[in-house]
């Protein structure tokens, strides 16, 4: 898609043709809502039918990662967004998440991959928690902890952006570790078009649990590599120029954050590298850019929408 400038003033009428989405928590199902367009329309039963439909779609993976298909990272990143909506609460704040998915939604339609099997979806999650996830499918999920951190639109822009530059970069992906992919191979490769016996199947549901939990542990645990991070840095100052946002909310929000991170803690933390570090590499990158100054109106849309998180 080629690279647009969106001004700001455009902002709300750009987004709100995009439409917004979001998740919600039933139990341990992942549902889908439509912000202020429809009732939840998922229920636990559905829950389980996606877990199926998973399990299907994880048999039949290519024969490499780089082959994996849009419908079958649509069921891994489903997958890891149960996982990470079991360990948080989403945070039940319409006006906060119509908000969050308005930004997302048109920095998300300017990436490098604007369009998804499923589009992309945002959340807050109810934690105080600094920190923020984006599955491989396009599920990013802020923390009400990481909001705090932001004193501006500018600061969460760049915030959903580096997130969404993980997803266009498929670091999620990456993070596989290279034996599960070379084991499902071999058992595609010995059956051939003959039908699998029970022992592969076991096999191939054991090594795709396995490359689930990589991601998750990647996204969650101990987070990606210094070059994954400077990288889905470097394309969120990109895209943050694109849309009209100044790419500098990202050093802005690094240096709330770390007066506010606890060592040993949990959290961002502990999943990626010292803001010190990054706002050393990205000051050379937002050097490079034209920064627009905000106005007025965006600075009272930002404290509306996310008044009380």
């Amino acid at each position: 898609m080629k690279a647009r400038r969106l001004n700001r003033r455009t902002f709300l009428a750009t987004g709100a043709r995009i439409g917004m989405t979001g998740l919600a928590l039933s139990g341990s199902s992942l549902l889908l809502q439509g912000f202020g367009f429809g009732d939840l329309g998922s229920t636990i039963e559905q829950a389980s039918k996606l877990t199926n439909s998973a399990t299907k779609s994880f048999t039949a993976v290519s024969k490499a990662m780089e082959d994996i298909t849009p419908e079958q990272e649509y069921y891994i990143g489903r997958t890891i967004g149960a996982i990470v909506l079991n360990k948080y609460k989403p945070y039940e704040q319409e006006t906060g998440n119509r908000y969050l998915n308005l930004l997302g939604q048109t920095l998300a339609r300017f990436s490098d991959l604007p369009e998804l099997f499923d589009s992309y979806h945002f959340l807050i999650l109810d934690s105080a928690e600094i920190n923020a996830f984006a599955t491989p499918s396009g599920l990013v999920f802020v923390t009400r902890g990481m909001l705090q951190c932001c004193g501006h639109e500018d600061a969460l822009a760049a915030v959903l952006a580096h997130e969404i530059g993980h997803i266009q970069l498929k670091h999620g992906l990456h993070s596989i570790e290279k034996d599960r992919i070379t084991k499902a191979t071999s058992i595609l490769a010995i059956e051939g078009t003959k039908n699998f016996a029970k022992s592969d199947i076991a096999n191939l549901t054991s090594t795709f649990e396995d490359s689930i939990n990589d991601i998750t542990s990647a996204m969650i645990n101990n987070g990606y590599s210094r070059s994954f991070e400077n990288a889905a840095d470097a394309a969120a100052v990109t895209l943050l120029g694109r849309v009209g946002y100044n790419p500098a909310g990202l050093i802005d929000m690094l240096r709330i954050m770390s007066k506010q991170l606890k060592p040993g803690g949990l959290d961002f933390a502990k999943t990626h590298p010292s803001p010190e570090s990054r706002i050393e590499n990205l000051e050379k990158l937002v050097a490079e850019t034209g920064a627009q100054t905000p106005a007025a109106s965006q600075q009272r849309r930002f404290e509306a929408a996310l008044k009380g998180v």
